[in-house]
């Protein structure tokens, strides 16, 4: 049986919390703070305010921060935040470090006060009417434009920078990504596979020569990063200052049209596709269409590629959300040209990959001040469970899904839930509570009987509050959700046709995937009394 709400009581837990101190993951919980943490997961693309330009960017990350911390809220969880040139998956990215400039907050740019021209080019396109979904391609044109006209006009202090200069000598993956950019442009976003066979297999005397021949170019993908990398990291700082903890989204694969692929070519698999094995909701198994590791290799190098990449999100953020983290134990690989269903797990031997997953957890733990915390959902072996447990890092538990599945199939009771974990309603990829609600009814009829009520074909506002209620005083210690969630309580800050409000269907292809938009701006989501009333009533 589901719990109640009863009194607004609290979980009475059984273990003391600070016995996480005392884990591998010790110094990373101290950073943290082992206590209840309350949050929302916000992806940066359907937020936007009164000064972004067609999408969120990170400069309204510091009114979210100011409104997380006036309703107690401590902890806002973003989607991958890296560049994907002109795809809409955040999962899907050109580069492994590179931020997305897609994001950049036009009207905090530097200088920009000395061009009356540009200041008004802003004001243009913070005007725009703005729709359900966002335009990506329109989006990223007039941006990339207006960053150009910019960097002309203004970019030459930005050069000589002491800033800018110290970051060009710390970012070893700069350049590299520069010019892989810049070729991608130049053969019109063909993949590096199909470019000229001399560009194929760079070394880094090839990146210094192409990084001159189109100095102008490279220069301009630099300064970007560095002006990304700018802001968020000075929404770090704000966040810090307004305690209130920033988690990113680290996933675990990389793109194969990727600039970390093309240049790093030992460090990755391309024999193999990763992808998940058949099972009780996929007959066909899964593709994901990306190379694996080459472990080995990786292993031999000091995992410094992987270090590299933990460190330069830890500018930007304090806890990280690993996807699939189960595939640094062992991953279904499917050989090229064959179907997912032939797939086999690699490594295969239980006793190698438990071995091999808690070596790779330890580097992490070891070499990043970030508390990980994995999306452990799906099939898991309790043998990954266990040895997260042992670590001190935590799983994701999605409160429709926890269930006794080898026993009765009852609702697992949220008093029985891993301290060690993260209590949340839905993720990114499954529908809402309201979708899930109308579209799943055998599922929400068991849901309702665990919570002794009458089923009816659309969840009300007094049940979703509960069910928000309860995620928040679970045993868990990570209480995090969607903001449209809470939105939802409050009809004028939702669209009408909820039923498409979901961000992403998995193994789908459309252009509903990765685009929707929040119906309120932010300053109306910080204006709103009733939606900040509802939300201190349910923590």
């Amino acid at each position: 049986m589901i719990n109640t709400r009863e009194g607004k009581m609290k979980v009475a837990r059984q273990i003391d919390p600070t016995v996480f101190v005392h884990s591998p993951a010790g110094r990373q919980w101290q950073q943290i703070g082992v206590q209840d943490h309350h949050g929302i997961v916000v992806p940066l693309f359907s937020l936007h305010s009164e000064k972004s330009c067609g999408i969120g960017e990170y400069t309204d990350l510091f009114a979210l921060i100011d409104w997380c911390r006036s309703v107690k809220f401590d902890l806002i969880q973003f989607l991958p935040l890296n560049d994907t040139g002109l795809g809409t998956s955040p999962y899907s990215a050109l580069s492994a470090f590179a931020l997305h400039p897609i994001y950049l907050g036009l009207a905090s740019l530097p200088n920009l006060n000395e061009s009356p021209a540009l200041l008004e080019e802003v004001k243009l396109l913070q005007s725009q009417p703005r729709s359900f979904r966002i335009d990506y391609l329109k989006v990223e044109h007039e941006k990339k434009r207006f960053l150009r006209q910019y960097i002309q006009e203004l970019g030459e202090p930005l050069v000589t920078s002491e800033g800018y200069q110290n970051f060009c000598e710390t970012a070893s993956w700069l350049k590299i990504f520069a010019v892989f950019k810049t070729l991608k442009m130049r053969y019109e976003w063909k993949s590096w596979e199909e470019w000229p066979a001399e560009l194929q297999k760079p070394n880094f005397l090839l990146i210094d020569q192409l990084a001159e021949q189109y100095k102008e170019e490279v220069t301009l993908h630099c300064l970007i990063q560095y002006l990304c990398h700018q802001q968020l990291k000075a929404v770090k700082a704000h966040a810090e200052i307004n305690q209130v903890k920033l988690m990113g989204d680290i996933p675990i694969l990389n793109c194969r049209d990727s600039a970390d692929v093309w240049f790093h070519r030992d460090l990755f698999n391309l024999d193999f596709c990763a992808g998940a094995p058949p099972d009780y909701f996929n007959e066909e198994g899964q593709n994901w269409g990306f190379p694996l590791y080459n472990w080995q290799r990786i292993s031999e190098l000091n995992f410094n590629w992987w270090i590299e990449r933990l460190q330069v999100a830890a500018n930007y953020y304090h806890l990280y959300r690993i996807d699939h983290i189960v595939g640094f134990f062992r991953i279904w690989a499917i050989e090229h040209g064959k179907k997912s269903t032939e797939g086999s797990f690699i490594p295969a031997d239980q006793a190698v990959w438990v071995e091999h997953g808690r070596q790779i957890m330890w580097m992490m733990l070891e070499k990043c001040e970030m508390l990980p915390i994995g999306e452990d959902l799906g099939v898991i072996p309790p043998e990954v469970r266990s040895c997260l447990s042992m670590l001190g890092i935590c799983g994701t538990r999605v409160m429709r899904w926890e269930r006794k599945w080898l026993e009765d199939k009852n609702y697992i009771p949220l008093s029985e839930y891993p301290l060690d974990s993260m209590t949340t309603v839905s993720t990114h990829d499954s529908e809402t509570l309201k979708i899930w609600w109308k579209e799943q009814p055998e599922e929400a009829k068991l849901f309702a009987a665990a919570k002794n009520w009458n089923y009816e074909p659309f969840l009300s506002k007094e049940q979703q509050k509960e069910i928000l209620y309860d995620s928040h005083h679970s045993n868990s210690l990570f209480h995090v959700n969607l903001l449209q969630e809470y939105l939802a309580l409050v009809p004028s800050l939702t669209w009408p046709n909820f039923e498409e409000d979901r961000i992403n269907t998995p193994g789908t292809f459309c252009d509903q995937n990765w685009t929707v938009t929040l119906r309120p701006t932010l300053e109306e989501i910080i204006a709103n009394q009733e939606l900040k009333s509802l939300i201190e009533d349910i923590l």
